[in-house]
């Protein structure tokens, strides 16, 4: 199940810019981030492919979503310009951001690739 997040939630699990300057990611598995808005259309269009990886990854992957309209510091922090926008964070490597509405099979491409996670 994809989790919404906070500015305090993001801090604590996803990175804590307020503490680092260097990217340090907090997290025990990798993540997917999604920043989106409401009134989004392809936003809403890739919502329900997310929740379908969720489970499909179960416990291998963390999925989180961030809506830019409520949490406007977090969106600016990563440079947020267009919306849908996701941000991919292996364990060990540097996050990898991509934007717009993908279909499912890219999605799993990048997990498998820039995550190196398998289904």
């Amino acid at each position: 199940m994809t989790e919404l997040l906070t500015k305090e939630t993001f801090l604590e699990k996803v990175f804590n810019y307020e503490k680092n300057k260097e990217w340090t990611f907090e997290g025990k598995v990798p993540a997917i981030i999604d920043f989106y808005a409401d009134w989004c259309g392809p936003c809403k269009m890739i919502a329900p492919i997310l929740e379908e990886l969720s489970e499909e990854y179960g416990d291998k992957i963390n999925i989180y979503k961030v809506d830019t309209e409520a949490e406007q510091e977090l969106a600016a922090a990563f440079a947020i310009r267009s919306i849908p926008s996701m941000l991919f964070i292996p364990m060990d490597e540097q996050p990898q951001m991509a934007t717009g509405a993908l279909p499912k099979q890219n999605l799993k491409e990048i997990i498998q690739q820039v995550l190196k996670v398998e289904a």
